[in-house]
This record gives C-alpha cells, sequence and structure tokens, in this order.
C-alpha cells in the first residue's frame, strides 16, 4: 500500500461512522488523525487497525470536543505532526432524544447539544482553515444528519443543534468557494451505531456506517472542479 503525505482528520474516530471514515481513508493510504473523549477507546481504535490496516498511520489524542480548550490542543496537536492536512471531516457529536419542554428550565441541553454538535466543528475547522486557504485546496465534511432538515417530535436541542449545524457548512461553503477548498454536509438517516443501542430493529433498517464513509470517500475523490454541496443518505426504506 502506498502511503500518501496527505494528512486527514476526523474528530469522534473511535467509533461508529467516525470509525468507519479513519478506516477507509487508512486503507486508502493515507495518515489519519483523530480524537475521542476516552483515551481507552483510542487504544483499542489503535489496536484494532494495526491489524486490518498493519501498514497504516493513526495519531490519536483523547479529547473531549465539547470543551473549547480541547478543541484548540486536538487542534495543536494536528497541526504540531507538520503535514498538510487535506481532509477534515467533522465528524464528532451526542444524541440526546426528547421534547423542548421537558428539557431542564437552565437550557443547560441546548448548551450542552449546541456545544459538542456545532461548536466542535467551529472550534477545530477555524484552526486548521488557515492551512487550507495557503494551500488553496482540501476538503472539509461536517457531519450533520437528516434531522438537520427535517424537524422530529423527539429533536427537541438536537434538532435545533443538528440545523445549525449545516447552516455553518452552508456558510462555510459560501466563503471558500474562490479558494478552492471544497465543503460538504454529509446528512445520515438512522445509522447502526452505539446511538441505537438496545433498539429492537433488524439491521437493514439503519444506514451502515461503512457506506456513510464509502459515500465521504467518493466525494472526495471528486475532481476538484465538482463539490457535492450536500450529501443526504437513507436507509432504503425510508427514516424511523
Amino acid at each position: 500500500m502506498e502511503t500518501n503525505e496527505k494528512l486527514i482528520v476526523v474528530t469522534g474516530g473511535s467509533k461508529g461512522i467516525g470509525r468507519a471514515v479513519v478506516s477507509r481513508f487508512l486503507r486508502a493510504g493515507y495518515p489519519v488523525a483523530t480524537c475521542a473523549r476516552s483515551a481507552e477507546d483510542l487504544a483499542a481504535l489503535t489496536t484494532a487497525l494495526a491489524d486490518e490496516v498493519p501498514a497504516g498511520i493513526l495519531h490519536t489524542r483523547p479529547a473531549d470536543l465539547s470543551q473549547a480548550a480541547d478543541c484548540a490542543a486536538f487542534a495543536a496537536f494536528v497541526l504540531g505532526l507538520g503535514q498538510p492536512v487535506e481532509v477534515l471531516v467533522n465528524n464528532a457529536g451526542a444524541f440526546v432524544p426528547g421534547r423542548l419542554q421537558d428539557e431542564p428550565d437552565d437550557g443547560s441541553q441546548l448548551r450542552q447539544m449546541l456545544a459538542v454538535n456545532l461548536l466542535s466543528a467551529y472550534d477545530v475547522t477555524l484552526p486548521l482553515l488557515p492551512g487550507f486557504l495557503a494551500r488553496g485546496r482540501g476538503h472539509i465534511f461536517t457531519i450533520c444528519s437528516t434531522a438537520s432538515i427535517t424537524a422530529y417530535p423527539n429533536g427537541g436541542s438536537y434538532g435545533i443543534a443538528k440545523h445549525a449545524l449545516l447552516g455553518f457548512t452552508k456558510n462555510l461553503r459560501e466563503e471558500l468557494k474562490p479558494s478552492g477548498v471544497r465543503v460538504t454536509a454529509v446528512l445520515p438517516g438512522p445509522t447502526l451505531t452505539a446511538s441505537w443501542a438496545g433498539v429492537e430493529l433488524p439491521a437493514e433498517r439503519f444506514v451502515q456506517a461503512e457506506d456513510v464513509a464509502e459515500a465521504v470517500f467518493g466525494t472526495y475523490s471528486l475532481s476538484p472542479h465538482a463539490v457535492v454541496e450536500e450529501l443526504l443518505i437513507r436507509p432504503q426504506l425510508g427514516d424511523l
């Protein structure tokens, strides 16, 4: 496997869609840097991918991206690797279902959902943007959701945060059009990840994380003259 010098950065890469994206780019020969809140999960990821992709180069750092200081530390870690960042996949996020009317009166749930689903992407992207702009190339993905375009009865603050993440992505796309840096919002429907643990539904009712990763990789692989602005992926039988 030929190793590429261009770095791929994936936030929240220890599980689910993030893990699948990390694996896909490693298998294509790219070095990857990722983070997760749990050092133990990152160690398990490193061990598993060393078996799956023996020649793969994986850099990891624990970080809770709902905290601005951890976002800054992870971005500094990435920049400290001294490799040009070719792709940034803002995948870190969390899902807490429920109705707005049932959320705490202090607004803590909305603030938490915004911190992990929106501000994490903002706070990691901005320190890496100068490098993208200086090179005049690269690709930034945000893992949004069908909740970014559809209001669900139990979406609550999660739905607000995911709508905001799509807005962030659209603004970033508009700003970066002349720069040569591509921007894509990925909107997966229900995907078979830990968020759905305990739900008694057959696997075929879900999108597979590997399919999302393949779609991200295929979108990146287009020529620099084309960009998929929004990538909407649903289960074949529709939303749950």
